[in-house]
């Protein structure tokens, strides 16, 4: 007695590495991948904010007459250099749409912000900049939360279709 095999799910490729990094496969996961899309394209538009902001800071660096630590203070210069770097890293993490480059933008949001409330005059925008990262991280994380319902959504219907296909009644041996 042979039963027949399911269709494909989400779940039967878990052993491929390549995986995580198919963007857009709607085959696999349906219309439940929406907030997942939606997700991967906000971070992706946040990154190239980021990267420009990044490349504000190393403009800062590379193109003054003198260094940044002959004409700033110490602690500004530090900052400098702290965004110029971590800002292209965590670019880079979202484009990829990694767990990392949200954390590391989330890192770098909040210092932005706590940076901003001590020195206004430090970035570009000064209190504008605040209001701006709060509603990007707001946004972040309603996407995350909704991307993550679909995930669970899709989880339950397979469950519930796994349980339908295992209680249908097999045919005798003798009708096969």
């Amino acid at each position: 007695m042979r039963f027949p095999m399911p269709g494909p799910t989400i779940y039967d490729d878990g052993d491929d590495p390549y995986r995580a990094i198919r963007v857009g496969d709607s085959s696999a996961a349906g219309d439940t991948a929406k907030w997942g899309a939606l997700l991967s394209r906000f971070m992706r538009i946040v990154a190239l904010f980021w990267l420009v902001q990044g490349m504000m800071q190393w403009r800062l660096i590379l193109v003054a007459d003198r260094t940044i630590f002959e004409t700033m203070p110490q602690s500004a210069a530090f900052a400098v250099v702290f965004f110029a770097v971590l800002d292209l890293i965590a670019a880079v993490g979202l484009w990829l749409a990694t767990p990392w480059g949200g954390v590391l933008w989330l890192l770098i949001a909040s210092a932005q912000i706590f940076l901003t409330l001590s020195m206004p005059s430090f970035f570009l925008g000064g209190y504008w900049l605040i209001g701006v990262n709060a509603v990007l991280i707001a946004m972040y994380f309603g996407l995350t939360f909704e991307a993550g319902r679909d995930v669970e959504a899709q989880r339950m219907r397979e469950l519930r279709r796994r349980r339908r296909f295992d209680k249908k009644p097999a045919k005798p041996a003798s009708e096969s």
